[in-house]
Formats: structure tokens, sequence, C-alpha cells
């Protein structure tokens, strides 16, 4: 099932491209979307995540929606049992983004994606008729609420091979989506492409050891005029305060530079964006981010000092996130 999954999924998209106009990237994209599978292909989990697949509904559902929850199918519409299904998805774990629901079974996701995207989604240009590009979508829950909000073309790219799977839950019950997961990253998107109309980096930035280079590689996506929405981990301070954690920050590895809004403004102004707006900043509680049964692994409340919720358990400011709007 998965193999004719990828063949579908691949022809939809380069008949998309093609009517949008993409043409001129469309080698380079189907190049990537099949070396993308290929890698997943070989990864350790395939077989498992192959047959929790197959485990799962095949009748056809015509019940979609792209709110809060994004959700396919009704419990009413499938002979297999709600506990069948619910094992099946919990192959899949961790769900990190959502939340979703699948023929009646509620995937209640470590983060609340859908609270991000009431903070973000007011601030933005209308999504009507656009091409939008979400880098590290992870499941894809925002390519969905974009689709919801009107876009053309909604195209997520991400590295982890376990949120293909993810997607792939959603996508197979509505083929005909213009929402499509591309197993890339940014580094490999080709270069000058500019050709999205809004490009979406949410919580992406503090983990790129240049970060001025992955807004350059924005840049060079984004159509003349088009729009950046950049979410990502600031600190208090002026437009001379960054912090570089020392080893970890929340027990992650991978953090490198946290700045303030002041100097996220000043880095976006060098690099010649244009009506640099920040439109939200909020601290993350441990009620977006929490335990779950559908992630149970250590979350937010095991980063922060138990004795001082502001400080992560280094000693750092606890995570405080950032929305900046940009043109080009």
């Amino acid at each position: 099932m998965i193999k004719q999954y990828i063949h579908q999924e691949h022809e939809a998209l380069v008949a998309l491209l093609n009517s949008l106009g993409l043409r001129n990237h469309l080698e380079p994209l189907q190049k990537l979307y099949l070396s993308g599978w290929d890698r997943i292909i070989q990864h350790g989990d395939f077989q498992k995540w192959s047959s929790g697949l197959e485990a799962l509904p095949t009748e056809n559902t015509q019940t979609f929606s792209y709110a809060d929850v994004v959700s396919v199918g009704r419990e009413t519409e499938t002979k297999i049992p709600k506990l069948d299904i619910e094992n099946a998805l919990k192959s899949f774990h961790p769900w990190r983004k959502g939340p979703f629901q699948v023929f009646g079974v509620d995937i209640d996701t470590e983060w609340r994606s859908d609270w991000k995207w009431g903070r973000v989604s007011p601030h933005i240009s209308s999504l009507q008729g656009r091409k939008v590009l979400d880098i590290g979508c992870g499941s894809g829950y925002h390519l969905w609420r974009m689709l919801e909000e009107g876009a053309d073309l909604a195209l997520g790219i991400d590295t982890a091979a376990l949120f293909a799977f993810h997607f792939a839950t959603m996508k197979r019950y509505q083929p005909q989506a213009n929402a499509f997961y591309l197993p890339t990253g940014i580094d490999d998107m080709p270069e000058q492409m500019h050709s999205f109309d809004t490009v979406f980096s949410m919580g992406i930035l503090y983990h790129r050891k240049e970060p001025l280079s992955h807004l350059i590689r924005i840049k060079e996506l984004l159509i003349s005029g088009g729009e950046m929405v950049l979410e990502t981990l600031v600190v208090e301070g002026d437009e001379k305060t960054c912090l570089m954690p020392t080893k970890r920050y929340a027990k992650m590895r991978n953090v490198w530079f946290i700045p303030s809004v002041a100097m996220l403004t000043l880095w976006l102004e060098r690099l010649g964006f244009k009506d640099i707006r920040c439109v939200d900043v909020n601290v993350t509680s441990i009620e977006e981010q929490r335990v779950t049964d559908w992630m149970q692994f250590e979350s937010l409340a095991d980063y922060l000092d138990p004795q001082d919720s502001s400080k992560t358990i280094e000693g750092y400011p606890a995570p405080r996130r950032a929305t900046l709007v940009a043109t080009v």
C-alpha cells in the first residue's frame, strides 16, 4: 500500500506543480521527493510503520475537517474496531504536532499546534490562492490549516521519516488535497527558486548553526513581495542580546542561537527584509507542550527547573517564542 501511496503522491505533485507554473523546478523537486522516500524505505522502523498504515481503515470517506482538530472519517464509516485503529495509529509513536482525529480516534499530540496557529494566523497575509512552503513541517498539521485558509499549494519539507507517515495517515484519505510532504530539508531545495508567496519557518531557526544562512535561503525561496512567517525562540534584551547555550538548552543538544526580538529584527534588516513586524511573543506553557498517551517521552515540564519554572533545567530563561512577519 505504501508504494502505491508514494507513486500516487508523486504523480499528483508533478501535475500540480505543472499547473501552478513551477515547471522550471519540477525535475529537482521530483528527485528530492523520490530520493527522500528511498531514504525512508531504508529506515529500521519502515516495516512497522508500513504495517500500521495498512491496518487503518480502507474505506473511502468524504468526511474531512481542517479546523483546530484536523480530522478524517467518522467512527460509523468503518467496520474496523476503534481500538484496532488506535493501536495502528500508536505504531507511529511519538505524535508531536497536532491534534488529529482519525475515524473517531482522538490523537492528543504533545504540542497543541492549534494554539500556535491561533497566535500566528491573524497576523499574516491571506493565504487565499497562494503557493505556501512550510519548512520543518513535522506531521503536516499546519499544512492542513493552510489549505483551510485557501492556499493553492501547501508544501511541507522535513527530513524526519516518522513524520512522513503522520502526514500519510491523513493524506491517503484525501488524495485530491493540494497538501504535500517532501522528505527533504531546506539546504537541498533548488537555489534561487523564488517560487513561493509565503514561507513559514516555525521552530527551526534556533536549531541552525548558521541562522543567517537559513534566513537567506528563505529569501531565495520567496517571490518578490512574498512573505516570511518566522516563529522561533527568543530571549529578552536589546539588539546586542543573544544567548548561545554552552551545551544544552532545555535538554536539547541542537540549540545554537537564541536572539532577542531586537537582535532578530536587526538580522532581518541587514539581510534586506522589509516591513518587519513582531506580531506575537509567548512563553510556552506546560499546557501547550506536554506528555500524553500519544507522546510518552519527556516533555516541557521535564525540561524546566523543578524549583523555578521561569528557568530551564540548565538555568537559562524558560522557552519564550516570538513570531515575526516580513516581506522581500
